[in-house]
């Protein structure tokens, strides 16, 4: 779960980004960004149009996926294809491409910060005629709990 200093940080940077963009945070945006925020390991849009529905009744699938389209535009959240999950973007900037760990076990998200790793990546795709389909890199990778948790069961007393 998000803080509230953190939630409302979130929201902060995200109004202030489109202002710099020309673009418009509309309430509904906000909100799904916001939803976005408390869910550390992503939401299927489904699941976040159940929670919209708390407080607008009459949400539609349309009003969520809308939401998600514009954020996603922005720079504000991510679609992790392979959970079909979003994401709330944690970042003022973002280099390009993404990297995000995908925990097979727990099916936990996680980014991966680390600039040098990304533009090797970005590098080695351009030296092999290669391009990203995507600006999100999943790659499929224990999450330290889980390691933990089967060392624990493996190992010997």
């Amino acid at each position: 779960m998000i803080e509230p200093d953190a939630e409302a940080e979130l929201l902060e940077r995200a109004e202030t980004r489109c202002r710099q963009q020309g673009a418009s945070l509309t309430a509904i945006r906000r909100e799904v960004l916001a939803l976005l925020g408390r869910q550390p390991n992503g939401i299927k849009a489904y699941d976040l149009l159940e929670q919209m529905r708390q407080t607008r009744p009459n949400a539609a699938p349309p009003t969520v996926y809308r939401a998600l389209d514009f954020l996603i535009a922005q720079g504000l959240a991510h679609r992790i294809g392979r959970l079909n999950l979003f994401v709330a973007c944690r970042h003022s900037s973002h280099p390009s491409p993404a990297l995000f760990l995908l925990c097979p076990r727990c099916n936990g998200v996680s980014e991966l910060r680390d600039p040098d790793v990304s533009a090797r990546l970005f590098a080695s795709l351009q030296a092999a005629g290669h391009r990203l389909d995507s600006p999100e890199v999943e790659i499929s990778a224990v999450c330290p709990r889980c390691a933990g948790q089967q060392e624990t069961v493996s190992s010997p007393e």
